[in-house]
This record gives C-alpha cells, structure tokens and sequence, in this order.
C-alpha cells in the first residue's frame, strides 16, 4: 500500500442525520467546506428523489469553536451547489445565534434536543418542509396526526397516504394498512407496518436506539433508527417486498427478512 493511500481519511466529514420531522440536520464534525460539499453531493446523487433540493439544517455544536462568518457562508454555498437547501443553523450558543444573525439564517436552538434528546423537555421545533420523493401537499396542508403521550402504543387502520404524517410520540406505532410512497410515519418507540411500507419510517424519534420497524411487504424509500438511516438504494434488493425487521446496532442500521 503506498505512503499516500494509508494517509487516506475515511473519516466522513459530517453526519447526517434524519430527525424527528423527517428533516435532514448536518452535525459538522470536521471543518472542511470541500470534502463537506463532496459528501453532500454524493448522498444527493444516491438518493435523489430524498435529498436533492432538501431542507438541511446545519449543527456546527460538535466542533470546538465556531466557524467565522466567510467559512460557514463558503460551507452554505458548497452544500446549496450540492443540491441541497440549507434553512437554519441548530445549537443555540451564543456565538451561534450571532453567526446564524449574520448569515441571515434562523436559529432552532432546540432542533437537536428534540431529536436527539438532549433534554428532557425540549420545546417542539419550527417546523420546515421536509424533502418528498414525488409531489406532495407541504407541511402545512398534509394531514399529520399526533397521538398524546402517556396512552398505550397508538393503532392506525386507514392507509397512510402520500403527504400524510403520522406521529405516536412516547409510544409504538402500529399500521394495520398500507403507507404509500411520500407518506412518513413516525414513533418515539416502534413501529409495526402490516401492510406495505412505501414510504418512510423513522423509530426511535428521541434516539431510542432500542427501537425496531416490522414490515411485512418492504419497499421503503427510507427507513431510520434513532435518526441513523437508510435509503431505498442502499437496501439490498433482495429484500425487497419481503417481511423485514429493522434495528439499530452500533450505531449501524441492519436488515433482515423475518423467518
């Protein structure tokens, strides 16, 4: 192996993760606007009907400082170039509302709470219009049902159709139909599909990462696990259509058809 594949970083730049909304949040892990704008454009190239022209939030927390005013604007301009839209900066320190202020951004100082769980009782964050595979209603005129915490897991008998979200917070979710393609079903638990998932479906909303999806007829356009995800095109096409279970190990997603 030569000096200069060993010197290689295959360290990714930045996490992405899928947050409790369906929103992508960019945690910046290392400062390098070429290799961030780099990364980005290869995950829009994946997954295009997921991530191109999505909503991004952008989380400089995981550094030790915050980045100046000319490299976080050259980082916004790489990722616009990518294919993606950057909408606000998540983690509400000082020095960040006023970068935010300056880049002429809003501030969701409890983006990463809520998805991360953080706190214990984050305030529940803006809401921005999450990517959809194919045209749908915008947040505001889809249908989105929230069950009230502290009840027994939540049951949906009705189809989940496209545009349409469904969140059973502190609890499991239960679908006894079908949820159609750009429809999004959300659990802080898990989430048991006994239709078809066409979809998306996101466990674990407040990183539960003990969290699981059952499926019985797989052909999800995502699926997350306490934010860790993965898109239709890195599922392995045999299971496709199959019964399928989805956990979290290691901070890895697995998928397995159901015996």
């Amino acid at each position: 192996m030569s000096a200069g594949a060993a010197s290689m970083n295959y360290e990714l730049a930045g996490d992405l993760k899928i947050g409790q909304v369906g929103i992508a949040n960019l945690r910046v892990r290392t400062l390098d606007v070429e290799r961030l704008g780099t990364e980005m454009r290869e995950r829009v190239a994946r997954a295009p009907k997921l991530f191109e022209r999505a909503a991004v939030i952008v989380d400089f927390g995981g550094l030790p400082g915050t980045p100046d005013v000319a490299t976080a604007r050259a980082l916004l301009d790489a990722l616009r170039a990518a294919g993606v839209i950057p909408v606000a900066l998540a983690y509400g320190s000082t020095d960040n509302e006023r970068l935010a202020v300056e880049l002429g951004l809003p501030l969701l100082a409890k983006f990463r709470a809520q998805y991360e769980s953080q706190e214990p009782a984050a305030a529940e964050p803006a809401r921005a219009e999450a990517p959809r595979p194919e045209p749908a209603p915008s947040r505001s005129e889809a249908a989105r049902v929230v069950a009230p915490p502290g009840e027994p897991g939540m049951m949906v008998s009705a189809p989940i159709r496209s545009g349409q979200q469904i969140y059973a917070e502190q609890r499991d979710l239960t679908i006894l139909a079908t949820v159609g393609a750009g429809a999004e079903v959300i659990s802080d638990g898990s989430i048991h599909i006994y239709g078809a998932l066409r979809g998306r479906a996101l466990a674990g909303a407040r990183d539960n990462e003990k969290a699981r999806i059952f499926c019985r007829e797989f052909h999800a356009e995502l699926v997350a696990i306490a934010g860790h995800y993965k898109v239709m095109e890195d599922i392995p096409a045999d299971l496709r259509g199959k019964a399928v279970q989805v956990w979290l190990d290691n901070g890895q997603i697995h998928i397995a058809a159901l015996a």
